[in-house]
């Protein structure tokens, strides 16, 4: 480009550039890049062009482009190209769109600066991309980037029309995501990207309430995922993603009435929390999730779960069963056998068995829900008797009520002997003892026959041991079993 085409700015801008030089032309680091104007604070998309693709170096100098504060003018389309100097356009104002689909460059940094859009799909930088502070009222598309460092998107304000404000699916991630505070009309994809540093969503706000608020289905992550203080609205979809360290969702708050707010089917992490979040407004979906912990209080779960094949070690805070079987009674597939299964291991991995047994007779009970009316006659006489083999010691306090109440029956009516000075002597309590244990045989129930009311009385006593016993068996069998 011939140096009598460019205006002053730009000519002073093409002489800093072999030396790698800063140009700042802000009146202050507060000024709002989108309020630029002037033609003394003016570049032509072209003039950037030629410099990035054919300017000249200096000995003993790196060249570089470093601008704040420019209105920059035109289409500064560098698709498919390969720019060798790092680029570096700061605080300024672009009146149109970045084209960068399948460029390659060393590092790129737009902090603070206002764009139309980015498109830079198959973008490969070997450095940082940094889009700290940038207001961009379309879409950052970055589907198939390779990024060797990270990707800044701190206090970043994307996206104005919902859909996609930020895209980075299939994308390769040297180190962070760092997005602190950012804030988006538009949902991120992150999908089936890879990470090798951690994604960070803190105190981030993304709307997009028709959609996807975050789709980051088969993410790999390499250390974190801190979506602590997020608010979304939209859903939150973590599919299959695997997160070598924990995800939070600390003071979160997730909305998606009528909808899944929260889909972490399949997800593997070392810890899920939701620690102080506010309730899950929609549906949340664990299907085959693995964690070793979960933290989470029970009034952050919505009243639609879904939890098939959930599993984990421990939940916290540490809670009687009582406070978590409510979670499972809520499963909108109906029974699971498996999430009572898991909760009760999760108690019974910390030694405390009497929750774990609460767990199992909560599982029996809700199992008898969906059996017929015959079926649950018998399961209703084992819970009231020995409470499914999980109350053993209600299976004694029936056999002394009865024991008591026969002794009083038989010892103010004694039942007459079959043969007159034959047998042993009447003891009421033996005899009724006799009548309820079906095995053991003391000689009393042989040797005296009661009649009336107290014969009738005998048959209840012998019926009502049978079942106890019975019943009795089928819980050992069943603790035995487990």
């Amino acid at each position: 480009m011939n140096s009598t085409d460019l205006t002053p700015l730009e000519r002073r801008i093409w002489q800093a550039f072999p030396r790698g030089a800063a140009i700042d032309v802000r009146r202050d680091e507060s000024e709002d890049p989108a309020t630029i104007q002037g033609a003394e604070r003016t570049i032509r998309a072209e003039v950037i062009r030629a410099l990035l693709l054919g300017g000249s170096s200096e000995p003993g100098e790196a060249p570089a482009l470093r601008v704040a504060g420019a209105r920059i003018t035109g289409v500064l389309d560098l698709q498919h190209t390969e720019i060798h100097h790092p680029i570096r356009l700061t605080s300024c104002h672009f009146r149109h769109s970045l084209e960068l689909d399948g460029a390659q460059t060393r590092q790129l940094d737009l902090s603070g600066s206002s764009l139309p859009a980015l498109a830079a799909r198959s973008l490969r930088i070997d450095g940082a991309l940094r889009l700290t502070n940038c207001r961009i009222a379309g879409s950052v598309q970055l589907s198939n980037a390779e990024i060797s460092s990270g990707i800044f998107l701190d206090h970043a304000h994307l996206g104005t029309g919902g859909g996609w404000a930020l895209q980075l699916d299939h994308a390769t991630v040297g180190a962070d995501v760092w997005a602190p505070n950012l804030v988006t009309v538009g949902g991120i994809r992150l999908s089936t990207a890879h990470v090798e540093g951690a994604v960070d969503l803190e105190d981030a706000q993304v709307k997009n309430a028709n959609g996807d608020a975050v789709d980051a289905a088969r993410l790999t992550v390499g250390t974190v995922l801190n979506a602590g203080g997020l608010t979304a609205e939209g859903r939150v979809r973590l599919t299959g993603t695997k997160v070598a360290g924990w995800i939070s969702f600390i003071e979160a708050k997730l909305s998606n009435p009528g909808g899944v707010a929260l889909g972490i089917s399949s997800c593997q992490a070392t810890q899920l929390t939701l620690r102080d979040a506010q309730p899950v407004s929609g549906d949340v979906n664990m299907h085959y999730a693995s964690f070793k912990v979960i933290e989470a209080a029970p009034q952050v779960w919505p009243a639609t779960v879904r939890l098939e094949g959930l599993t984990y070690e421990a939940l916290t805070p540490r809670l009687p069963a009582a406070d978590r079987i409510a979670l499972l009674q809520r499963d909108a597939d109906g029974f699971v056998p498996h999430s009572y299964e898991q909760l009760a291991a999760s108690y019974r991995h910390v030694g405390d068995d009497a929750d774990a047994r609460a767990v199992q007779l909560a599982k029996q009970r809700r199992r008898r829900t969906t059996l017929p009316w015959y079926a649950k006659l018998w399961g209703y006489l084992q819970d009231v008797t020995v409470g499914y083999g999980f109350r053993p010691t209600r299976a004694g306090s029936w056999l002394l009520a009865l024991l008591l109440l026969g002794s009083v029956a038989y010892g103010t009516r004694q039942p007459p002997p079959l043969e007159q000075g034959k047998g042993p002597q009447f003891n009421a309590p033996v005899y009724t003892l006799d009548l309820l244990l079906p095995i053991i045989d003391f000689g009393q129930q042989s040797a005296f026959a009661p009649t009336g009311v107290h014969q009738w009385f005998s048959y209840l006593l012998i019926a009502v041991g049978w079942a106890l016993a019975t019943t009795v068996a089928a819980g050992i069998t069943r603790t035995l079993s487990r």
